[in-house]
């Protein structure tokens, strides 16, 4: 019974190594924690005093290392180049005329169609000539019957000029001066009946002439306005009559128009090179020139218009397109001096 009890407390008793190993364990938790930071820190400047020393792998050498970068020469720099005036403006076509009739019709025929290519004294259009080649005919039958009465006369006047030989009597001679006299002056009436008569020829065959619609210059049709069965007329202001048959443009003369502020009018001159650069193709540099400065300025605007032509056409350049022109400013100081130097 003793001895349970003996066993009993020996049980409830603690141990004095627990006791005394937790404080101790409590002690050796920072100096761990130290000497892992040390160890970081150690590896960390290993590295970095390693890595000038770094094995190249693709020499094979051991212990070899990179050579560093080579110097690569750099250009010198490029010269300052100074910006040119830039200016905005359309294309325009020098030649640019609405073809018309010059008098008054039906159009019966069109013979053209917009993008079609004509050339100078082509026929675009024809105008109902029944009339006029009717008028054309009573004109020519006028003209021959006054030449066939210049030619009667004049045979009569002939005789009368052979007979004065034969006359007995100073009165029948008379008589017959008189007739000379008659026939004489009806043979001028009929001259000029006849030079009338083919002066009205002449006009009516102008005016059935004029039933066909010729182009004015080589060109290129932009516009059809009219079409057949319409009625055409150069005096008609409204309504159902037309006064143009179609709009011929010559490629040939297509030019730039811009218009420069008149505080750098001074900077452009007449045959100045020019970059132009369409809105429809930006990424297309056209080379121009300068045609001539037109002696006014707007304004309203306070700009003064510049007339500027391309050294090479091309079909793609249409009128009325939007352009951007840049004025070469060559032989500027900023160039000067990049070229001394």
């Amino acid at each position: 019974m003793a001895a349970d009890k003996a066993k009993l407390l020996q049980s409830l008793r603690i141990a004095r190594t627990d006791a005394v190993q937790t404080p101790a364990r409590r002690r050796r938790a920072p100096l761990l924690v130290a000497v892992a930071v040390a160890l970081v820190a150690a590896v960390s400047l290993l590295g970095l005093f390693a890595a000038p020393f770094a094995v190249d792998r693709h020499d094979g050498g051991v212990g070899a290392t990179k050579p560093p970068p080579a110097l690569v020469p750099t250009a010198a720099p490029e010269p300052q180049r100074s910006h040119g005036l830039v200016a905005s403006g359309y294309v325009v076509a020098r030649r640019k005329a609405t073809v018309a009739a010059e008098i008054t019709g039906k159009v019966v025929e069109v013979l053209i169609d917009e993008g079609m290519v004509v050339k100078e004294g082509d026929v675009v259009a024809r105008l109902d000539s029944v009339l006029a080649e009717r008028d054309l005919a009573l004109a020519r039958s006028r003209a021959d019957a006054a030449e066939a009465a210049i030619g009667a006369i004049a045979a009569d006047l002939r005789n009368q000029h052979l007979s004065q030989h034969n006359f007995a009597s100073e009165a029948d001679l008379t008589k017959a001066e008189a007739r000379v006299g008659v026939l004489r002056a009806q043979l001028k009436q009929s001259e000029a009946q006849f030079e009338t008569a083919g002066l009205d020829a002449k006009r009516a065959a102008e005016v059935l002439e004029k039933h066909q619609i010729r182009a004015p210059f080589a060109g290129v049709v932009v516009e059809r306005s009219a079409q057949p069965g319409e009625m055409i007329s150069p005096l008609s202001v409204g309504g159902y009559t037309r006064t143009g048959i179609c709009t011929v443009v010559d490629m040939e003369s297509i030019e730039v128009e811009v218009d420069v502020n008149e505080a750098f009018i001074g900077r452009v001159k007449p045959g100045m090179a020019v970059s132009a650069v369409l809105d429809a193709y930006p990424d297309w540099t056209i080379p121009a020139s300068v045609i001539a400065i037109v002696p006014t300025a707007n304004r309203e605007k306070a700009t003064v218009k510049v007339r500027i032509k391309f050294e090479k056409k091309d079909p793609r350049i249409l009128p009325d397109m939007a352009v951007k022109v840049t004025f070469e400013d060559s032989g500027t100081p900023t160039e000067k001096s990049a070229a001394a130097n």
